[in-house]
């Protein structure tokens, strides 16, 4: 279905953990998305690393012929995680700089599993939206239940009453790759 459209979604930035998890479909999901984006001429722009599912899903979208874009910043170069065979690799000063560059090329977000790093993307861009700094839209990629801990917390926010339900439902949830894509189509 998403093939025959013409596609508004020309950059989606991804979100992911810098190791691979314990689980092989969260590997398999990072992959399936590179291909999937390269294949429907989507470019990707991603943390910039060639480890864990971050360099999966880079090195899908790049043996699918697809375009990646890595915004990395200093410490993590100097690290010798960098990703040098992408499309372009944007080296920043802070992380803070990197997430904003990432906001600025991406029309999307997808989230996959991840650690730390990956829960401060995405709260950080479900913050900028909800005060109205972007419309772009955010979709968490729940990857065999990884995401349902998050979810019921977010639910419970709203229960609590310190999140809007509004604002609870600016994260779009799939299940699979098709469906992040078709949601994400959807919504922009």
């Amino acid at each position: 279905m998403l093939e025959t459209m013409a596609s508004t979604l020309h950059n989606l930035a991804v979100f992911c953990a810098s190791a691979h998890g314990t689980k092989p479909e969260y590997r398999a999901a990072a992959e399936e998305l590179g291909r999937t984006l390269a294949e429907r001429k989507i470019g990707l722009i991603y943390g910039g690393a060639k480890v864990g599912l971050m360099g999966s899903v880079a090195d899908a979208a790049l043996a699918a012929g697809g375009r990646v874009v890595g915004v990395i910043p200093h410490v993590l170069v100097d690290l010798e995680v960098a990703h040098e065979g992408v499309t372009e690799l944007h080296v920043v000063d802070t992380m803070h700089t990197r997430k904003a560059l990432i906001g600025k090329l991406a029309d999307a977000f997808l989230i996959l599993p991840g650690g730390y790093g990956t829960f401060e993307e995405m709260f950080e861009v479900l913050a900028w939206q909800t005060l109205k700094l972007h419309t772009k839209p955010i979709l968490l990629l729940n990857v065999a239940g990884f995401y349902d801990g998050i979810l019921a917390f977010l639910d419970h926010c709203v229960s609590e009453g310190v999140l809007t339900p509004e604002k609870r439902e600016i994260l779009l949830v799939a299940e699979t790759v098709e469906e992040a894509l078709v949601k994400i189509e959807e919504a922009i």
